[in-house]
Protein backbone atom coordinates (compact mmCIF):
# COMPACT_ATOMS: atom_id res chain seq x y z
CA UNK A 1 0.00 0.00 0.00
CA UNK A 2 1.60 3.12 -0.97
CA UNK A 3 3.04 5.59 2.20
CA UNK A 4 3.49 8.91 2.30
CA UNK A 5 7.31 9.49 2.22
CA UNK A 6 8.19 13.46 2.64
CA UNK A 7 8.73 16.23 0.16
CA UNK A 8 10.61 17.35 -2.90
CA UNK A 9 14.20 17.95 -2.66
CA UNK A 10 15.83 20.78 -2.66
CA UNK A 11 18.87 21.54 -5.06
CA UNK A 12 20.92 22.07 -2.50
CA UNK A 13 19.97 18.69 -0.75
CA UNK A 14 20.65 17.42 -4.70
CA UNK A 15 24.51 18.86 -4.24
CA UNK A 16 25.10 18.01 -0.86
CA UNK A 17 24.12 14.20 -2.06
CA UNK A 18 26.85 14.66 -4.59
CA UNK A 19 29.02 16.03 -1.81
CA UNK A 20 28.73 13.21 0.42
CA UNK A 21 31.83 11.51 -1.81
CA UNK A 22 34.00 14.05 0.13
CA UNK A 23 37.35 14.75 -1.98
CA UNK A 24 38.76 16.96 0.13
CA UNK A 25 41.62 16.72 1.62
CA UNK A 26 41.69 13.04 1.32
CA UNK A 27 38.72 10.64 -0.39
CA UNK A 28 36.39 9.76 2.29
CA UNK A 29 32.56 8.35 1.54
CA UNK A 30 30.07 9.10 3.48
CA UNK A 31 27.89 6.81 2.37
CA UNK A 32 30.35 4.03 3.58
CA UNK A 33 27.74 1.67 4.66
CA UNK A 34 24.13 0.87 4.38
CA UNK A 35 23.68 2.40 7.48
CA UNK A 36 25.11 5.43 7.05
CA UNK A 37 23.30 5.82 3.82
CA UNK A 38 19.89 5.50 5.23
CA UNK A 39 20.83 8.03 8.48
CA UNK A 40 21.93 10.55 5.80
CA UNK A 41 18.49 10.42 3.96
CA UNK A 42 16.54 10.51 7.37
CA UNK A 43 18.73 13.23 8.14
CA UNK A 44 17.73 15.24 4.78
CA UNK A 45 13.97 14.04 5.24
CA UNK A 46 14.03 11.70 2.40
CA UNK A 47 13.40 8.63 4.50
CA UNK A 48 11.01 8.21 7.66
CA UNK A 49 12.71 6.54 10.47
CA UNK A 50 10.01 3.70 10.30
CA UNK A 51 11.45 2.64 7.19
CA UNK A 52 14.99 3.52 8.07
CA UNK A 53 14.58 0.52 10.71
CA UNK A 54 12.59 -1.65 8.09
CA UNK A 55 14.82 -1.44 5.76
CA UNK A 56 17.73 -2.29 8.34
CA UNK A 57 16.65 -5.38 9.82
CA UNK A 58 15.66 -6.47 6.04
CA UNK A 59 19.24 -6.02 5.46
CA UNK A 60 20.58 -7.92 8.73
CA UNK A 61 19.11 -10.97 7.04
CA UNK A 62 19.99 -10.21 3.61
CA UNK A 63 23.34 -8.57 3.78
CA UNK A 64 23.59 -8.21 -0.07
CA UNK A 65 20.62 -6.36 -0.35
CA UNK A 66 21.96 -3.57 1.41
CA UNK A 67 25.02 -3.60 -0.17
CA UNK A 68 22.79 -3.85 -3.53
CA UNK A 69 20.61 -0.68 -2.12
CA UNK A 70 24.40 1.26 -1.65
CA UNK A 71 25.10 0.35 -4.63
CA UNK A 72 21.90 1.94 -6.71
CA UNK A 73 22.59 5.08 -4.66
CA UNK A 74 26.14 5.44 -5.56
CA UNK A 75 25.89 5.04 -9.05
CA UNK A 76 23.19 7.53 -8.92
CA UNK A 77 25.85 10.05 -7.35
CA UNK A 78 28.02 9.67 -9.27
CA UNK A 79 26.32 10.19 -12.26
CA UNK A 80 25.15 13.34 -10.98
CA UNK A 81 28.50 14.39 -10.25
CA UNK A 82 29.82 13.54 -13.87
CA UNK A 83 26.19 15.51 -15.23
CA UNK A 84 27.48 18.33 -13.08
CA UNK A 85 30.84 18.53 -13.91
CA UNK A 86 29.76 18.51 -18.21
CA UNK A 87 27.29 21.73 -17.12
CA UNK A 88 30.09 23.48 -15.61
CA UNK A 89 32.63 22.70 -18.17
CA UNK A 90 30.41 23.55 -21.16
CA UNK A 91 30.52 19.97 -22.63
CA UNK A 92 28.11 16.70 -23.79
CA UNK A 93 27.28 14.81 -20.75
CA UNK A 94 28.12 11.17 -20.92
CA UNK A 95 24.61 9.07 -22.65
CA UNK A 96 25.48 6.19 -19.75
CA UNK A 97 25.55 8.84 -17.01
CA UNK A 98 21.97 10.49 -18.17
CA UNK A 99 20.82 6.96 -18.53
CA UNK A 100 21.88 5.66 -14.94
CA UNK A 101 20.34 9.22 -13.88
CA UNK A 102 17.04 8.62 -16.19
CA UNK A 103 16.83 5.31 -14.64
CA UNK A 104 16.21 6.60 -11.18
CA UNK A 105 14.04 9.39 -11.95
CA UNK A 106 11.77 6.43 -13.05
CA UNK A 107 10.98 5.27 -9.70
CA UNK A 108 6.89 5.38 -9.70
CA UNK A 109 5.38 8.10 -7.36
CA UNK A 110 3.09 10.63 -7.49
CA UNK A 111 2.98 14.30 -5.54
CA UNK A 112 -0.17 14.85 -3.58
CA UNK A 113 -0.86 17.77 -1.17
CA UNK A 114 -0.38 17.12 2.63
CA UNK A 115 -2.06 18.68 5.79
CA UNK A 116 0.91 21.19 7.28
CA UNK A 117 1.02 23.00 10.83
CA UNK A 118 -0.25 26.06 9.18
CA UNK A 119 -1.55 24.93 5.96
CA UNK A 120 -0.61 22.28 2.99
CA UNK A 121 3.19 21.49 1.74
CA UNK A 122 4.12 19.53 -1.06
CA UNK A 123 4.46 15.43 -0.35
CA UNK A 124 4.14 12.19 -2.35
CA UNK A 125 3.37 8.23 -2.35
CA UNK A 126 5.25 5.81 -4.54
CA UNK A 127 5.47 1.61 -4.53
CA UNK A 128 8.27 0.01 -4.62
CA UNK A 129 11.34 0.70 -2.47
CA UNK A 130 11.45 4.26 -0.75
CA UNK A 131 15.15 4.28 -1.09
CA UNK A 132 14.81 4.21 -4.76
CA UNK A 133 12.40 6.93 -4.04
CA UNK A 134 14.46 9.01 -2.33
CA UNK A 135 17.48 8.62 -4.98
CA UNK A 136 14.83 9.94 -7.50
CA UNK A 137 13.87 12.94 -6.08
CA UNK A 138 17.82 13.79 -4.95
CA UNK A 139 17.86 12.92 -9.19
CA UNK A 140 15.31 15.47 -9.70
CA UNK A 141 16.16 18.19 -7.87
CA UNK A 142 19.37 18.54 -10.30
CA UNK A 143 17.07 17.55 -12.90
CA UNK A 144 14.79 20.82 -12.40
CA UNK A 145 17.22 23.11 -11.89
CA UNK A 146 19.22 21.64 -15.00
CA UNK A 147 16.29 22.60 -17.12
CA UNK A 148 13.83 25.19 -15.32
CA UNK A 149 17.17 26.73 -13.29
CA UNK A 150 19.91 28.95 -13.31
CA UNK A 151 21.74 26.01 -14.84
CA UNK A 152 25.06 28.33 -15.35
CA UNK A 153 25.50 28.52 -11.90
CA UNK A 154 25.58 25.02 -11.11
CA UNK A 155 29.25 24.88 -10.61
CA UNK A 156 32.56 22.63 -9.41
CA UNK A 157 35.12 24.10 -7.26
CA UNK A 158 37.95 25.02 -9.36
CA UNK A 159 40.65 23.47 -6.76
CA UNK A 160 41.46 20.36 -8.76
CA UNK A 161 41.70 18.22 -5.33
CA UNK A 162 38.55 19.03 -3.85
CA UNK A 163 35.52 19.12 -6.66
CA UNK A 164 33.16 20.42 -4.45
CA UNK A 165 29.67 21.22 -6.31
CA UNK A 166 28.04 24.24 -5.57
CA UNK A 167 25.16 26.39 -6.68
CA UNK A 168 26.82 29.78 -7.01
CA UNK A 169 24.60 32.75 -5.18
CA UNK A 170 27.22 35.42 -6.06
CA UNK A 171 26.02 38.58 -7.00
CA UNK A 172 27.98 38.24 -10.23
CA UNK A 173 27.91 34.39 -11.03
CA UNK A 174 31.65 34.23 -11.14
CA UNK A 175 32.75 32.61 -8.19
CA UNK A 176 35.05 29.70 -8.62
CA UNK A 177 35.62 28.09 -5.36
CA UNK A 178 33.32 26.11 -2.86
CA UNK A 179 34.55 28.69 -0.36
CA UNK A 180 37.22 32.16 -0.18
CA UNK A 181 38.07 30.94 3.34
CA UNK A 182 39.11 27.58 1.91
CA UNK A 183 40.15 26.62 -1.58
CA UNK A 184 40.05 30.27 -2.52
CA UNK A 185 42.38 31.14 -0.07
CA UNK A 186 44.65 28.51 -1.01
CA UNK A 187 44.82 29.44 -4.36
CA UNK A 188 45.61 32.83 -3.49
CA UNK A 189 48.04 32.08 -1.78
CA UNK A 190 49.44 30.08 -4.55
CA UNK A 191 49.45 32.71 -7.19
CA UNK A 192 50.75 34.99 -4.41
CA UNK A 193 54.27 32.34 -4.08
CA UNK A 194 54.20 32.08 -8.15
CA UNK A 195 53.99 35.58 -8.83
CA UNK A 196 56.90 35.61 -6.25
CA UNK A 197 58.85 32.76 -7.43
CA UNK A 198 58.60 34.42 -11.06
CA UNK A 199 60.27 37.46 -10.53
CA UNK A 200 64.20 37.61 -11.09
CA UNK A 201 66.32 37.56 -8.49
CA UNK A 202 68.62 40.14 -7.82
CA UNK A 203 71.57 40.67 -6.27
CA UNK A 204 73.74 43.14 -4.78
CA UNK A 205 76.21 45.00 -7.48
CA UNK A 206 80.03 44.51 -6.68
CA UNK A 207 81.58 47.65 -4.79
CA UNK A 208 83.62 49.81 -7.43
CA UNK A 209 87.14 49.48 -6.97
CA UNK A 210 88.99 51.67 -5.38
CA UNK A 211 91.13 53.90 -7.26
CA UNK A 212 95.14 53.57 -7.02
Amino acid sequence: MPVSQGHLASVQTGLNFVNTLDLWPTPHDHLDTPEAALDWLVDNDLLHKEARAELLHRYEDSPGAGRAMLGRLRRVREAMRSVLEAQAGRQRPDPTDLAEINRALRTHYVYELVEGPDGVSLGHRHQGDPVDGAAARLAESIARQLIQGAAARLKVCENPQCRWVFKDTSPTGQRKWCSMRSCGNRAKVARHRARQKAQPQTSPSPESPLPL
